[in-house]
Protein backbone atom coordinates (compact mmCIF):
# COMPACT_ATOMS: atom_id res chain seq x y z
CA UNK A 1 0.00 0.00 0.00
CA UNK A 2 1.68 3.79 -1.17
CA UNK A 3 1.43 6.41 1.56
CA UNK A 4 0.23 9.83 0.75
CA UNK A 5 2.54 12.71 2.19
CA UNK A 6 0.72 15.87 3.24
CA UNK A 7 1.65 18.43 -0.11
CA UNK A 8 1.96 21.89 0.39
CA UNK A 9 -1.18 23.35 -0.86
CA UNK A 10 -5.10 22.18 0.09
CA UNK A 11 -6.46 19.54 -2.30
CA UNK A 12 -3.12 18.39 -3.44
CA UNK A 13 -3.37 15.15 -1.84
CA UNK A 14 -7.08 14.45 -4.38
CA UNK A 15 -4.40 15.36 -7.46
CA UNK A 16 -1.95 12.86 -6.49
CA UNK A 17 -4.44 10.00 -5.62
CA UNK A 18 -6.28 10.84 -8.68
CA UNK A 19 -2.99 10.36 -10.60
CA UNK A 20 -2.06 7.36 -8.96
CA UNK A 21 -5.42 5.96 -10.15
CA UNK A 22 -5.83 7.05 -13.19
CA UNK A 23 -7.44 4.65 -15.99
CA UNK A 24 -5.13 5.73 -18.94
CA UNK A 25 -3.47 2.51 -20.46
CA UNK A 26 0.18 3.22 -20.65
CA UNK A 27 1.49 2.99 -24.28
CA UNK A 28 4.22 0.26 -24.55
CA UNK A 29 7.38 1.98 -25.58
CA UNK A 30 8.88 1.02 -28.91
CA UNK A 31 7.77 1.72 -32.73
CA UNK A 32 3.93 1.71 -33.32
CA UNK A 33 2.65 -0.37 -36.22
CA UNK A 34 1.33 1.33 -39.41
CA UNK A 35 -2.48 0.15 -38.15
CA UNK A 36 -2.15 2.43 -35.08
CA UNK A 37 -0.82 5.06 -36.91
CA UNK A 38 -3.63 5.46 -39.38
CA UNK A 39 -6.06 4.63 -36.91
CA UNK A 40 -4.97 7.71 -34.59
CA UNK A 41 -4.83 9.74 -37.69
CA UNK A 42 -8.28 9.37 -39.03
CA UNK A 43 -9.05 10.05 -35.32
CA UNK A 44 -7.17 12.95 -34.98
CA UNK A 45 -9.15 14.27 -38.40
CA UNK A 46 -12.04 13.61 -36.54
CA UNK A 47 -11.81 15.50 -33.91
CA UNK A 48 -10.80 18.17 -35.75
CA UNK A 49 -12.27 21.71 -34.19
CA UNK A 50 -15.63 23.13 -34.47
CA UNK A 51 -19.38 22.03 -34.19
CA UNK A 52 -20.63 19.51 -36.50
CA UNK A 53 -22.11 21.84 -38.85
CA UNK A 54 -18.70 23.46 -39.32
CA UNK A 55 -17.01 20.02 -39.92
CA UNK A 56 -19.50 19.20 -42.46
CA UNK A 57 -19.55 22.48 -44.40
CA UNK A 58 -15.82 22.23 -44.57
CA UNK A 59 -15.93 18.98 -45.70
CA UNK A 60 -18.86 19.91 -48.31
CA UNK A 61 -16.73 22.65 -49.26
CA UNK A 62 -13.93 20.43 -50.14
CA UNK A 63 -15.55 17.72 -52.08
CA UNK A 64 -17.64 20.53 -54.04
CA UNK A 65 -14.16 22.28 -54.81
CA UNK A 66 -12.47 18.74 -55.52
CA UNK A 67 -14.95 18.06 -58.73
CA UNK A 68 -13.28 21.06 -60.37
CA UNK A 69 -10.66 20.36 -62.89
CA UNK A 70 -8.58 23.03 -61.50
CA UNK A 71 -5.41 21.10 -60.82
CA UNK A 72 -3.10 22.76 -58.52
CA UNK A 73 -6.10 24.89 -57.19
CA UNK A 74 -9.00 22.46 -55.89
CA UNK A 75 -7.08 22.57 -52.37
CA UNK A 76 -6.89 26.95 -51.80
CA UNK A 77 -10.00 27.20 -53.39
CA UNK A 78 -11.45 23.96 -51.53
CA UNK A 79 -10.03 26.51 -48.09
CA UNK A 80 -11.63 29.52 -49.59
CA UNK A 81 -14.72 28.49 -49.74
CA UNK A 82 -14.62 26.57 -46.02
CA UNK A 83 -13.46 29.87 -44.95
CA UNK A 84 -16.87 31.90 -46.51
CA UNK A 85 -19.31 29.00 -45.14
CA UNK A 86 -17.37 29.30 -41.54
CA UNK A 87 -16.22 25.86 -42.18
CA UNK A 88 -13.14 23.36 -41.31
CA UNK A 89 -10.47 23.91 -43.17
CA UNK A 90 -8.40 21.15 -42.68
CA UNK A 91 -11.37 18.55 -43.51
CA UNK A 92 -11.73 21.22 -46.71
CA UNK A 93 -8.38 20.46 -47.58
CA UNK A 94 -8.99 16.60 -47.31
CA UNK A 95 -12.21 16.92 -49.29
CA UNK A 96 -10.30 17.84 -52.37
CA UNK A 97 -8.66 14.60 -52.54
CA UNK A 98 -12.15 13.14 -54.20
CA UNK A 99 -10.16 13.79 -57.32
CA UNK A 100 -6.91 12.57 -57.22
CA UNK A 101 -4.62 10.33 -60.33
CA UNK A 102 -6.71 7.42 -59.61
CA UNK A 103 -9.93 9.08 -59.91
CA UNK A 104 -9.37 12.52 -62.68
CA UNK A 105 -10.25 10.41 -65.48
CA UNK A 106 -13.52 9.52 -64.15
CA UNK A 107 -14.78 12.08 -62.94
CA UNK A 108 -14.00 14.29 -65.25
CA UNK A 109 -15.46 12.11 -68.09
CA UNK A 110 -18.44 11.63 -66.00
CA UNK A 111 -18.84 15.33 -65.77
CA UNK A 112 -18.59 16.14 -69.38
CA UNK A 113 -20.78 13.55 -70.06
CA UNK A 114 -23.45 14.96 -67.75
CA UNK A 115 -22.93 18.55 -68.96
CA UNK A 116 -23.22 16.98 -72.90
CA UNK A 117 -26.43 15.54 -71.48
CA UNK A 118 -28.01 18.79 -70.46
CA UNK A 119 -26.15 21.05 -73.21
CA UNK A 120 -26.25 18.92 -76.02
CA UNK A 121 -23.05 17.49 -77.88
CA UNK A 122 -20.22 19.29 -78.33
CA UNK A 123 -17.18 18.07 -80.21
CA UNK A 124 -17.22 15.10 -78.02
CA UNK A 125 -14.32 14.06 -75.46
CA UNK A 126 -10.92 14.41 -76.69
CA UNK A 127 -8.91 11.62 -76.67
CA UNK A 128 -5.26 11.86 -74.65
CA UNK A 129 -3.80 12.65 -77.68
CA UNK A 130 -5.45 15.45 -78.60
CA UNK A 131 -5.23 16.45 -74.89
CA UNK A 132 -1.32 16.04 -74.78
CA UNK A 133 -1.15 18.34 -78.26
CA UNK A 134 -3.46 20.57 -77.81
CA UNK A 135 -3.94 21.50 -73.84
CA UNK A 136 -7.29 20.66 -72.28
CA UNK A 137 -8.63 24.43 -72.01
CA UNK A 138 -7.41 24.62 -75.57
CA UNK A 139 -10.05 22.82 -76.66
CA UNK A 140 -12.26 25.84 -76.47
CA UNK A 141 -16.12 27.05 -75.19
CA UNK A 142 -17.54 24.07 -76.24
CA UNK A 143 -15.34 21.79 -74.17
CA UNK A 144 -15.05 23.71 -71.18
CA UNK A 145 -18.62 24.91 -70.77
CA UNK A 146 -20.00 20.81 -70.43
CA UNK A 147 -17.44 19.94 -68.49
CA UNK A 148 -17.96 23.23 -65.75
CA UNK A 149 -21.53 22.91 -65.67
CA UNK A 150 -21.33 18.72 -65.00
CA UNK A 151 -18.34 19.82 -62.32
CA UNK A 152 -20.83 22.04 -60.94
CA UNK A 153 -23.70 19.96 -60.78
CA UNK A 154 -21.79 16.58 -59.22
CA UNK A 155 -20.02 18.28 -56.87
CA UNK A 156 -23.45 20.27 -55.52
CA UNK A 157 -24.77 16.46 -55.46
CA UNK A 158 -21.58 14.97 -54.08
CA UNK A 159 -20.96 17.45 -51.36
CA UNK A 160 -24.26 17.76 -49.78
CA UNK A 161 -25.03 14.39 -49.90
CA UNK A 162 -21.40 12.94 -48.36
CA UNK A 163 -21.53 16.61 -45.87
CA UNK A 164 -25.00 15.24 -44.96
CA UNK A 165 -23.80 11.76 -44.14
CA UNK A 166 -20.95 12.78 -42.20
CA UNK A 167 -22.73 15.51 -40.36
CA UNK A 168 -25.27 12.46 -39.37
CA UNK A 169 -22.39 10.14 -38.61
CA UNK A 170 -21.13 12.84 -35.92
CA UNK A 171 -24.68 13.11 -34.16
CA UNK A 172 -24.63 9.84 -33.79
CA UNK A 173 -21.07 9.01 -32.17
CA UNK A 174 -21.19 11.83 -30.39
CA UNK A 175 -22.04 9.57 -27.38
CA UNK A 176 -20.42 6.97 -28.38
CA UNK A 177 -16.91 7.16 -28.08
CA UNK A 178 -14.41 5.69 -30.08
CA UNK A 179 -12.93 2.38 -28.85
CA UNK A 180 -9.17 1.95 -27.93
CA UNK A 181 -7.54 -1.39 -29.48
Amino acid sequence: MRTIATLPWPGATAVAIAAMVSSEPKRPPGPRSLQSRLREAVVWLWKQEGSHGQRARGLAAGIFCGCFPFFGLQTILGIGLASLLRGNHLLAAAGTWISNPITYLPLYWFNYQLGTWLLGPGRGFPSLEVIRQEGIWDLGWSFTSRILLGSTLVGLAASTALSWAYWLWLERSKTEPLARP
